[in-house]
């Protein structure tokens, strides 16, 4: 991983461990949280990322790649596949997820919780989405995004948003062993050298 994405995204950390040594997936730095609402009335948005050039063609159609994460209280929260059995959910800077082109983010609704209770929230759920239970078509980072904004908004993401994992799931029996199983290139070497 390049420091430059290191200095982009960061791990969730309970807030009792910041500060403490503590094995997590990355390291980096501090994601600054914007001034937003008041608790109650702030917006939860979901912001969508092409995976690939492709969904130019297909997006209007319903259908593409997608990568999606969920913005609250100005950090983006998303999760995403590792080796290791800890957790896949990080913090970006919102639409600013790196790797991915920003397509648009969607107002999915407002959350009754202050900013520390989502956090308290998100460190709950990241329990749930370890690195190594990523899977393409069964727990990827739009079923994290639809379980969070849920439980945050009683609003479900957009369909066409993960349409393709569906179908996928649907044909399971003929799609190549390759997307059956979630595939990491991270080396294990990379993660103790620092390289998380």
């Amino acid at each position: 991983m390049t420091s430059k994405l290191k200095k982009r995204l960061r791990s969730i950390v309970p807030l009792h461990l910041q500060g403490e040594s503590a094995l997590r997936f990355c390291l980096f730095s501090d994601v600054k949280s914007s001034v937003y609402n008041s608790p109650g009335n702030a917006p939860v948005y979901v912001n969508v990322y092409d995976l690939t050039p492709v969904n130019g063609y297909f997006y209007w159609a319903g259908v593409g790649v997608f990568h999606t994460g969920i913005e609250v209280y100005g950090v983006e929260y998303a999760f995403g596949a590792h080796e290791h059995p800890t957790s896949g959910v990080f913090e970006v800077e919102p639409k600013q997820c790196p790797g991915f082109k920003f397509r648009r983010s969607i107002l999915m609704g407002t959350t009754f919780l202050d900013p520390v209770q989502v956090r308290q929230f998100m460190e709950r759920q990241s329990a749930n989405y370890n690195g190594d239970s990523y899977h393409l078509i069964t727990k990827n980072c739009n079923h994290f995004c639809q379980d969070v904004c849920h439980k945050l908004t009683g609003n479900n993401i957009p369909k066409w948003v993960n349409r393709l994992a569906r179908i996928g799931s649907l044909c399971n029996c003929i799609l190549p062993e390759s997307l059956k199983a979630s595939a990491v290139q991270q080396k294990s070497e990379d993660f103790h050298r620092g390289g998380r």
